[in-house]
């Protein structure tokens, strides 16, 4: 009887990364490109101010557009985009408010916007319980 000697193998644990290098890559530069399109509300020009951020809270606060023409605008009960009456911002604010009377309110106004326009919402906002209000600035 002759024996064969066999090689042993040894066994190859490599695992080859590269596809998922490509596909990590692949998903950064998507994410990067979508990332700005993902701004909410209406497209307004805010006022340069050299104000501290607003300190991090855990909930998403309610956010007033007030845009050059002076329409409004909110992002929470429906259609951000859609414009809506001075009544309706008191409802849907004054329904947020019972609920949560900490919410925090953030106020935008187009540097267009007149000063008259972006009080009237303050002033509306703080008749329907509104106890502190923040102005978003770029």
């Amino acid at each position: 009887m002759i024996r064969k000697e066999r090689k042993k193998r040894k066994l190859n644990a490599d695992i080859n990364v590269v596809p998922y290098i490509d596909v990590t890559l692949v998903l950064l530069v998507i994410f990067m490109v979508t990332a700005p399109m993902l701004t909410q509300g209406v497209s307004v020009e805010l006022p340069q101010a050299a104000a501290e951020p607003v300190k991090d809270q855990n909930e998403e606060p309610v956010i007033l557009t007030v845009d050059a023409q002076g329409l409004y605008y909110i992002n929470v009960g429906g259609d951000e985009k859609a414009p809506i009456s001075r009544d309706e911002v008191a409802d849907r604010v004054g329904k947020i408010l019972g609920s949560a009377p900490e919410k925090l309110l953030l106020v935008r106004g187009d540097r267009d916007a007149s000063y008259d326009q972006v009080v009237q919402l303050m002033v509306l906002l703080q008749q329907v319980g509104a106890r502190s209000v923040g102005l978003v600035t770029e």
